[in-house]
């Protein structure tokens, strides 16, 4: 299929209609999902950027506003790329009500036509996890370009040096153990890094890190763009305060551990469901509990009838 060797029609053929675009962009199968899961992100985001009234934002993969959602509302503007048109016609849909965003459809590994230093601001979420790693350092390229010097970048990508993040991996090496090698991957499959590409990549790329966090199966990252006179290292002072608002936490990796265990049939859908009863344990619980729900759903074959 033509879809597996481009990413502009796989993303598009996901995003076939707005039901299928939120799937596509986190599992969500419907608002109220995508609003939790979007609100989670974009606290982190907000506080990993310091981000300020002023800031011009830019969004590398902006799927149908789920983070930008709530970011637009904080900022002078936000401005949301994808690849996907069908993706960014939800997004723009989901922001008509603000008027501080733009949209800009790519075309390739390039951040064309945006101008260079046009943005104080840039973050990535849950997407360089489903490129090439040479599009991966491209695109972090081109963020350096389009991001003024002494801007600050975040992202997240998959953590192969995480526990649970190798069990996510292990998923992904079994689906090829007997797959036909005479064919094209899937373009747009999980593809994992550990805290050492990310390092080398943001070092090459013109960046300055200053956050790393692997304690989960996420490796995130914070760094400034040299060709400032920025203070890297009150940077650094300043983004380690703020850790426990940025990573991912215990909690979190907890309870997808949990669901990992349920997919490779150590445990049952209802002990699953049993875990996301107390909400008094933290923000995830919720949160998951309504992704974990729309999983079922669509698992209701294996599983059996849904909870509620």
């Amino acid at each position: 299929m033509e879809s597996q060797k481009n990413y502009k029609n796989f993303w598009n053929e996901k995003a076939a209609t707005s039901v299928s675009a939120f799937i596509a962009v986190d599992g969500s199968t419907n608002e109220e999902t995508a609003r939790l899961t979007g609100q989670y992100s974009a606290r982190q985001v907000t506080v990993a950027l310091d981000l300020q009234p002023t800031d011009r934002v830019l969004e590398l993969g902006c799927g149908v506003g789920r983070i930008g959602r709530g970011i637009a509302p904080l900022v002078a503007h936000w401005h949301g790329t994808d690849i996907s048109s069908n993706m960014i016609g939800v997004a723009r849909e989901r922001l008509g009500d603000h008027a501080n965003v733009g949209f800009t459809e790519l075309s390739r590994s390039s951040l064309q036509p945006l101008a260079d230093a046009s943005f104080d601001k840039a973050y990535c979420v849950a997407v360089f996890i489903h490129m090439d790693k040479e599009d991966f350092f491209l695109y972090l390229e081109e963020m350096a370009r389009v991001l003024k010097p002494g801007g600050l970048i975040y992202f997240d990508v998959w953590n192969m040096a995480s526990a649970v993040g190798w069990r996510r991996y292990a998923l992904e090496i079994d689906q090829y153990r007997a797959a036909d090698h005479s064919k094209r991957k899937d373009v747009a499959r999980n593809q994992f890094s550990s805290p050492e590409e990310v390092r080398i990549f943001l070092d090459r790329a013109g960046f300055d890190l200053t956050l790393l966090l692997a304690e989960s199966p996420w490796v995130q990252a914070i760094a400034v763009r040299r060709g400032s006179n920025a203070d890297v290292a009150a940077l650094r002072r300043q983004a380690e305060v703020a850790t426990t608002r940025i990573a991912y936490s215990p909690l979190w990796t907890e309870l997808f551990a949990g669901i990992l265990d349920v997919v490779v049939g150590t445990s049952t859908p209802q002990q699953m469901w049993q875990a996301l009863s107390d909400d008094s344990r933290g923000e995830e619980v919720p949160m998951f509990r309504e992704w974990y729900l729309g999983m079922w759903k669509g698992n209701e074959a294996g599983w059996g009838p849904p909870p509620r």
